[in-house]
C-alpha cells in the first residue's frame, strides 16, 4: 500500500460504515449511514488511491437519490465543473437532497467570477509581499499555487491558501499570481483529481484527512445602523419583473417606513457597500451581473432579496425536479435525460405519453420549452437542446387555461394571480408573436379566494427554498395541484400583482426589509 493509499484509508477509516461500492450496480438502501460519499466520474480516477466503499460514480448518483442519507458530506471530485456539467449537476443534486457538498454550485459559479476573486481576501498584496520575501516565487513575475482543500505545501502561503478556501471551497483549486504594479489574482479555476501527479496525489491525500475532521469557519457579516435600500433594476429590460411604476411605488411607500430606496443599475457595483439592502428587481441569472450583485451584497452583510442561494436554487429545474420529488409534492410526471443514453428517448415517450414537453433546466420566461408531438419531434429536440446541456427535462403535458401564480414571501402567501396563456399557445409566453401579445392576460385574487390546496402547495414549496420572495407557478387540473416552476424574483407590476392589494403589496415587501434590518442591526439571526 502506497503512502497516498494509507492517507485516504485513515480518512475513510474514521468514517460511518458505508456499504456505498464503486461498481457497475446502482448502491444499495444499506448505505443510509453514510457521513463521507467521494463521488468520481470514472472508476479510474480513484486508481491511485485506497479502494473504499465511500466512492460513488457520478451517474450513479443522478439515478439514486433516495440510496444516500440526508446527513451526508459529498465531496465531488467530478473532471470538470463546467455549467450543465456532469460536475455541476453533481452539486446542484446534491444541495436538492440535503447533503454538504464541495464544491457548492454557489462555488462553481464564483469560480468563473473574476470580479469576485477579491472577496473576503485580508490585504493580498500586503500579505503576498511579506509571504515571498524569501521564497524563489517573490522575484518572478508570476506563478500557480494549487491548494488542497485549502493546504498548500508552500508554507508562506497557507494563511492565504486558508483564506482563499474560505471564500471558494474547492477540493482543488489553482491559483494564478501575477506581479504588475502590486501582487495581483489573476486567476483561479478548480483543478481536476485525475490530473495530480504522484507528489500532488500525497498532498491531496493529507488535505482530504485535515479536511475530514475540520470545520471552516464562515466569514462574519458587517453590522448594519442605516435603512437604505437599493433596487437593481434595467431601464432597457424588455420584460422586467417590476414595471417604471411599481419602482416608483417602492421609493414612495419606502418614505413612509423610513427607508431611502434608490434604483441602481449594473454600473453601480462599485457603491454596494453604502446601502443596507438590495433588492433585486431584474431578471436574474446564475451567469450574469445580477448573481454577481447579489453575491456581492451579501458578502459585504447586506439584506438581500433575493438572496444567492435563491437564484441558484430556482434557476435550475433539474433542482426543483429533485426537491419536489423528496418531499413527495405535487408535480408533473418528470423524468431526467442524459444527453450520453440516446437510447432513452424511446422509453421516456412510452412511459409519458405524447404530447410531453421538454425543458432545458436553466430556461426562464418560457425559453428552452418545447412541446414535442411524437417520439421523431422528441429526437430532434433533444438533439438541439442537448447542444446546450447534457441533462434535460421531460415532463407530461398538462394544458390548463391559466396556471396558478402565488406570491410568497417570508414563508407566507401574498399574492395570487390567474396567469392565462398567450393567446393561441400553449404557454404564458409566446416569444414568436406580435408586440402586444408575447404574454397572455393576468387577474390578481384575494389569496383567500384562491383554492386553498394551491395556496398550501405553494408555500410548502416555497418554504424548501428559502425565506425571500418567489413566485411560484402551479396548473390545477381536476383534482390535481402541480407545481411547475419556482421564481426567484416574481413580477410586481403596478396594475397586475398589486390590483387587490394596492399599496399594502409594497409595503409588505418592505416591511420584511426592515423587520430583517432591524433583527440583523440588534445581532439576531434574519
Amino acid at each position: 500500500m502506497s503512502a497516498v493509499q494509507a492517507n485516504v484509508a485513515e480518512v475513510l477509516a474514521k468514517t460511518e460504515v458505508s456499504t456505498i461500492t464503486l461498481s457497475e450496480e446502482p448502491p444499495s438502501k444499506r448505505s443510509a449511514g453514510n457521513r463521507l460519499l467521494i463521488v468520481v466520474e470514472r472508476k479510474e480516477d480513484w486508481a491511485s488511491y485506497f479502494p473504499s466503499e465511500s466512492l460513488m460514480l457520478a451517474q450513479d448518483y443522478f439515478e439514486h437519490s433516495d440510496d444516500v442519507a440526508r446527513r451526508t458530506q459529498v465531496i465531488n471530485l467530478c473532471r470538470s465543473y463546467k455549467y450543465l456539467g456532469q460536475g455541476y449537476y453533481c452539486s446542484l443534486l446534491a444541495e436538492a437532497r440535503g447533503h454538504k457538498v464541495f464544491p457548492s454550485v454557489r462555488t462553481i459559479s464564483e469560480l468563473t467570477r473574476k470580479a469576485l476573486y477579491g472577496v473576503g481576501l485580508d490585504d493580498l498584496e500586503r500579505t503576498l509581499e511579506r509571504a515571498l520575501a524569501d521564497h524563489p516565487y517573490g522575484s518572478t513575475e508570476a506563478f500557480t499555487l494549487t491548494l488542497y482543500f485549502g493546504r498548500t505545501a508552500i508554507e508562506p502561503l497557507q494563511d492565504i491558501g486558508r483564506q482563499l478556501f474560505e471564500s471558494f471551497p474547492c477540493p482543488v483549486l489553482l491559483v494564478e499570481f501575477r506581479r504588475r504594479d502590486t501582487w495581483q489574482i489573476d486567476g483561479i479555476k478548480a483543478g481536476a483529481l485525475h490530473k495530480l501527479r504522484d507528489e500532488q496525489q500525497h498532498l491531496f491525500a493529507d488535505a482530504l484527512d485535515a479536511f475530514n475532521r475540520r470545520t471552516w469557519r464562515q466569514p462574519a457579516s458587517k453590522r448594519l445602523a442605516r435603512f437604505d435600500l437599493a433596487i437593481l433594476h434595467d431601464p432597457a429590460e424588455a420584460l422586467p419583473p417590476s414595471n417604471p411604476e411599481a419602482l416608483e411605488q417602492f421609493i414612495e411607500n419606502g418614505k413612509q417606513l423610513g427607508i431611502d430606496v434608490e434604483l441602481i443599475e449594473k454600473k453601480d457595483y462599485a457603491r454596494l457597500a453604502e446601502f443596507d439592502a438590495l433588492f433585486i428587481r431584474e431578471t436574474t441569472r446564475v451567469d450574469d451581473h445580477t448573481y454577481r450583485f447579489a453575491k456581492k451584497a451579501e458578502s459585504e452583510g447586506l439584506v438581500v432579496i433575493d438572496d444567492p442561494s435563491s437564484i441558484l436554487r430556482c434557476t435550475n429545474k433539474v433542482y426543483l425536479a429533485d426537491l419536489l420529488k423528496r418531499h413527495n409534492l405535487g408535480a408533473p410526471a418528470t423524468e431526467i435525460l442524459y444527453k450520453d443514453r440516446p437510447q432513452e428517448l424511446e422509453l421516456v415517450g412510452r412511459r409519458l405519453g405524447f404530447p410531453l414537453v421538454l425543458k432545458i433546466p436553466d430556461g426562464c420566461f418560457s425559453k428552452g420549452v418545447i412541446k414535442v408531438a411524437d417520439a421523431q419531434a422528441l429526437a430532434s429536440a433533444a438533439q438541439e437542446l442537448f447542444e446546450h446541456s447534457v441533462l434535460l427535462l421531460a415532463q407530461e403535458y398538462c394544458y390548463t387555461e391559466y396556471d396558478w401564480r402565488i406570491g410568497v414571501l417570508n414563508g407566507e402567501a401574498l399574492y395570487a394571480c390567474q396567469y392565462f396563456m398567450s393567446k393561441g399557445h400553449w404557454q404564458i409566453y409566446n416569444h414568436k408573436a406580435q408586440a402586444g401579445e408575447v404574454n397572455g392576460l393576468c387577474r390578481a385574487v384575494p389569496v383567500e379566494q384562491a383554492p386553498p390546496e394551491v395556496v398550501k402547495l405553494a408555500v410548502d414549496t416555497a418554504r424548501l427554498i428559502g425565506q425571500g420572495l418567489y413566485g411560484v407557478d402551479l396548473k390545477q387540473t381536476g383534482d390535481r395541484v402541480l407545481v411547475i416552476e419556482v421564481n426567484d424574483n416574481p413580477n410586481l407590476d403596478a396594475g397586475t400583482e398589486d390590483a387587490v392589494l394596492g399599496n399594502a403589496l409594497y409595503q409588505r415587501v418592505l416591511q420584511a426589509f426592515v423587520q430583517r434590518l432591524e433583527r440583523k442591526h440588534l445581532g439576531q439571526a434574519w
